[in-house]
């Protein structure tokens, strides 16, 4: 007869593969506010950038991977558009004289 593990939790905790580290900085209030252009884009790379003030930790920035209309989606209350919303105009001929004004008056 086989022998039942006594600890079910470390064995299946370790059978879960680590999840993947995140780079992360940590950059100052005024660094962050005097280069945020340069911070912005390094987010949306996939690197975290910590906001601190006099040292201490106060925010996360971190890139936006939430799709607000997934779970919508996925229970059927909404679908993508397969056409526009309102039909587009005819376009207007244009011949080389006469104003903006002519053209309007012709349609």
């Amino acid at each position: 007869m086989l022998e039942q593990p006594t600890h079910v939790a470390l064995i299946i905790d370790s059978m879960t593969p680590p999840e993947k580290e995140r780079a992360e900085k940590v950059v100052g209030v005024r660094e962050l506010r005097d280069h945020l252009s340069r911070y912005l884009d390094e987010v949306a790379e996939g690197i975290d950038i910590v906001v601190t003030v006099r040292g201490r930790r106060v925010a996360r920035l971190a890139r936006d991977e939430h799709d607000p209309f997934a779970e919508l989606r996925a229970r059927g209350l909404i679908r993508e558009p397969t056409a526009p919303w309102f039909p587009l105009p005819e376009p207007i001929p244009v011949k080389g004289s006469g104003s903006v004004s002519d053209l309007i008056e012709r349609r």
